[in-house]
């Protein structure tokens, strides 16, 4: 046995197939490589195989090890790391997957994973995406119904990137049932004039609604509505994507606070998140902030920004305190002769932005591009502290 687990252990940091080997093919290799299963080892210790053959911190392996107390012997978890390997996976990428998911050392790798790579292959995954699904989502690996069910996202979400964006901040949809609790949500999106596309995107932005109850989803969509967002409108989909992250209450809490903050009246709150419904997400802080500086400093009026909700989206340090800068230092320096309307100026993209007001003006005021860059890590250059 020891010398099943040095010759696993080798084949997994040294010998990783090509991207054009058969993960099938390889795994058999590996096996037909090492001795004969033996019989339970009572000296086994499922916390020092962690340890030593898994490459785990000892803090994780012993939490690991209480979901393994039953495994009496290497056998079968050489095996699944022998599996791991043919799959290309490195040695610190298995210690990730044992570590999020430490029943996966075991499941069976003949009956249950060599079939699953099977199928994702036929579905036309490479062996490196399919390693990359592994290392995202060890546990939905273990069941054999993962492969219908990829093939399902994948027509879903596009392709497999698409897929794996939202894998990298949870599986939980991929354990979802497709028949009872995901199809009816596409079904009640697509009635609320959703295309493929958009239901896609909203999904990859926020997968929880993927595994959301249909109840919850249809008080998503309520909510949409009453926030000024209804089923149709071209904002419907940001406005589910906001709604998402909270309750109910939350969003009545910060639809008071946005009356309170830039002083809208309960109309002007209507108009502003109808245009920009991600300012529910946006925290109190960061929208004190905000108004602050834009009606303090700059001098905007409450009802100008109401029109113009996108400007609360931007960065205050990283796009809308820097262009004032700059525009104000180019006014104040005789270099603009005419007032430039501010949400036309920070709307635009930092590279139009730099060919505006910044290029231009390289003779006249060669310490520009320095100091904009300045200002946008958070840095007040002497030249734009205005009196």
């Amino acid at each position: 046995m020891l010398l099943l687990r040095k010759r696993v252990r080798s084949h997994l940091l040294f010998a990783a197939p090509s991207p054009s080997t058969s993960p099938v093919l390889s795994l058999h290799r590996l096996l037909s490589a090492a001795a004969p299963a033996v019989s339970p080892n009572p000296s086994f210790v499922v916390e020092e195989y962690l340890v030593g053959t898994c490459g785990l911190t000892r803090a994780k392996a012993l939490k690991a090890s209480t979901k393994l107390s039953h495994l009496k012997s290497p056998a079968k978890p050489d095996t699944v790391i022998a599996f791991l390997a043919g799959l290309g996976l490195s040695g610190d990428d298995v210690a990730a997957v044992v570590a999020r998911d430490p029943l996966f050392l075991c499941a069976k790798v003949e009956r249950t994973l060599s079939p699953v790579v099977a199928g994702l292959t036929g579905l036309g995954l490479s062996n490196a995406e399919t390693a990359r699904l592994v290392s995202l989502a060890p546990g939905s690996f273990r069941n054999r119904s993962v492969v219908s069910k990829i093939e399902y996202y994948l027509k879903l979400f596009g392709s497999i990137e698409n897929l794996l964006r939202p894998l990298k901040y949870g599986s939980g949809f991929l354990d979802s049932d497709l028949q009872r609790v995901v199809k009816p949500k596409v079904s009640i999106l697509a009635e609320c004039g959703l295309g493929a596309c958009d239901i896609a995107k909203l999904f990859i932005l926020a997968p929880r609604i993927l595994s959301a109850s249909t109840k919850r989803v249809l008080g998503m969509v309520a909510c949409a509505k009453r926030i000024g967002v209804p089923r149709g409108s071209g904002m419907f989909k940001q406005a589910l994507h906001a709604v998402s992250y909270f309750s109910e209450d939350k969003i009545a809490a910060k639809l008071d606070y946005l009356k309170r903050t830039p002083r809208w009246s309960d109309t002007e709150v209507g108009i502003a998140v109808s245009k920009a419904p991600i300012l529910l997400a946006r925290s109190n802080d960061v929208l004190q902030r905000m108004s602050d500086f834009l009606f303090s400093e700059v001098g905007l009026d409450p009802a100008y920004i109401v029109h113009r909700p996108a400007v609360l989206t931007y960065s205050l340090d990283g796009r809308l305190r820097p262009c004032y800068y700059v525009v104000k230092f180019l006014k104040e320096s005789g270099l603009l002769n005419h007032d430039r309307d501010y949400y036309s100026m920070v709307m635009v993209s930092e590279k139009v932005f730099l060919e505006k007001f910044i290029c231009p003006h390289k003779q006249a005021a060669p310490h520009l591009a320095e100091d904009y860059a300045a200002a946008c890590t958070g840095q007040v250059p002497s030249t734009f502290r205005f009196t």
